[in-house]
């Protein structure tokens, strides 16, 4: 039987945390190479820098992976879930952003294993090669535990937000107050970024700023992050 509705919403609360052990502080998904390069340089940078990528990479193409493989969990269609992966694979532009989806989609797996061993699409997620990726195994999460699609999008982006949010209070820096300033504006902006992303038909890759700059993180001289 599927969890009630409060115990579904600690399970998104959970896994929204920074504190789930998937590794997800040690990036900053472009953002140091965009500090390094002067694009981000204060509060005010720092949040225009996140709500594009708010909008053009997690609206478009994180979020409507993670609602697809939510359903296909549903579904129990494995068939899905390995071209949502798939996909997933071949559309990261560096090898940093690849080993970040693959090493928290992996740590995201063992937690499931751990804590819902008895989910029925453990098997499937499992079965992905070379390994699981990170929006594939937290739409698969969300809906293992009972979650509906919207909420569990909302969480996922919150969980998004407030790490990258963190990764800026580190390497632009800020303080704290400006860092949740930044925070109140990233959640402002998630409920159209959510529905963006249940209203588009397929995902959509295409960043070239944040490719290039990821790029150039792989060789920067001094790194705080793993991307």
């Amino acid at each position: 039987m599927p969890p009630d509705t409060s115990s579904a919403l600690l399970h998104l609360l959970w896994l929204a945390s920074p504190a789930l052990p998937v590794g997800g502080f040690s990036y900053s998904e472009g953002l140091e190479a965009a500090v390094d390069a002067g694009l981000v340089h204060d509060e005010a940078s720092a949040g225009d820098w996140l709500l594009n990528q708010l909008e053009l990479v997690q609206a478009r193409a994180e979020l409507p992976v993670a609602a697809a493989a939510h359903a296909a969990t549903l579904a129990l269609d494995g068939a899905k879930l390995a071209e949502l992966n798939a996909w997933v694979l071949q559309t990261r532009e560096t090898s940093e952003s690849l080993q970040q989806t693959q090493q928290m989609g992996r740590s995201l797996l063992v937690w499931m294993q751990g804590l819902v061993p008895d989910a029925a699409a453990l098997p499937l997620l499992q079965a992905l090669k070379p390994a699981p990726t990170w929006p594939v195994v937290m739409g698969a999460a969300a809906a293992s535990r009972g979650a509906a699609l919207e909420p569990a999008l909302q969480a996922i982006a919150f969980g998004w937000a407030e790490n990258l949010m963190q990764a800026a209070v580190r390497c632009v820096p800020l303080g704290q107050t400006s860092g949740q300033r930044l925070l109140a504006r990233l959640v402002q902006a998630i409920p159209q970024a959510v529905a963006t992303a249940i209203g588009t038909p397929e995902p959509v890759a295409f960043a070239p700023l944040l490719g290039v700059l990821g790029a150039r993180h792989e060789h920067q001289y001094s790194r705080l992050f793993r991307s």
